[in-house]
């Protein structure tokens, strides 16, 4: 469902020149009215029986194919290519960062650990030495877990790849060498690990 205007798709989040000749900053429709699109003739166009992931994509063009969102930081350009002198955040940013959140919110519950032995014990070498392995185990586990899946989304080459990395199902159904689906003796689909979603977090300790 994007805004249009004079027969153009405005993006969000992409700088645009109005009907009058004005350029438009990045953030002018976030940030305008219904009253102020009304007066410029921007309008909100809906599109029947279409969904998409707005986590991903910005919905769909003229020819019913999904328009992505920008996948790298890349600079701000108006309609005609000249850059704005600032930087557009892309998704492999804002999920790398979303890792370093879920690292943090699995590892705060055990932080008091941590302080603890720095409390009790003369020494850091002590407190190292005092601390459950289980614990520092799995802490560990959690920065190696949220490293890797940073490196996965930085090798993502497109935005499809991207989302199945994140979201994809934990299993798929095997294909063989043309593609075709493969089953058992039975009929059923043989189920394969999906080589293409990301590192597993670490399981939490009991």
């Amino acid at each position: 469902m994007p805004y249009k205007l004079d027969g153009r798709t405005l993006q969000l989040d992409r700088a645009f020149t109005d009907s009058t000749g004005v350029q438009r900053p990045a953030n002018w429709l976030r940030l305008s009215t219904e009253r102020d699109r009304e007066l410029l003739g921007i309008t909100w166009v809906a599109e029947t029986n279409q969904v998409w992931d707005q986590k991903f994509y910005w919905g769909y063009d003229s020819e019913n194919n999904l328009i992505p969102k920008q996948l790298n930081d890349e600079p701000a350009v108006d309609e005609d290519g000249n850059e704005l002198g600032y930087t557009q955040t892309g998704l492999k940013t804002l999920w790398k960062a979303k890792q370093n959140e879920i690292a943090a919110s699995l590892l705060a519950p055990s932080d008091w650990r941590v302080v603890k032995e720095l409390e009790v014990n003369s020494s850091f070498s002590a407190a190292k030495t005092a601390y459950p392995s289980v614990w520092m185990t799995y802490r560990a586990a959690v920065r190696t877990a949220c490293n890797a899946r940073q490196t996965e989304i930085d090798n993502c080459s497109d935005v499809a790849a991207l989302k199945e990395l994140l979201f994809g199902s934990a299993q798929i159904q095997q294909t063989d060498d043309d593609g075709n689906s493969v089953v058992d003796d039975d009929g059923n689909p043989v189920m394969i690990a999906n080589p293409n979603i990301a590192t597993a977090w670490p399981d939490p300790v009991e």
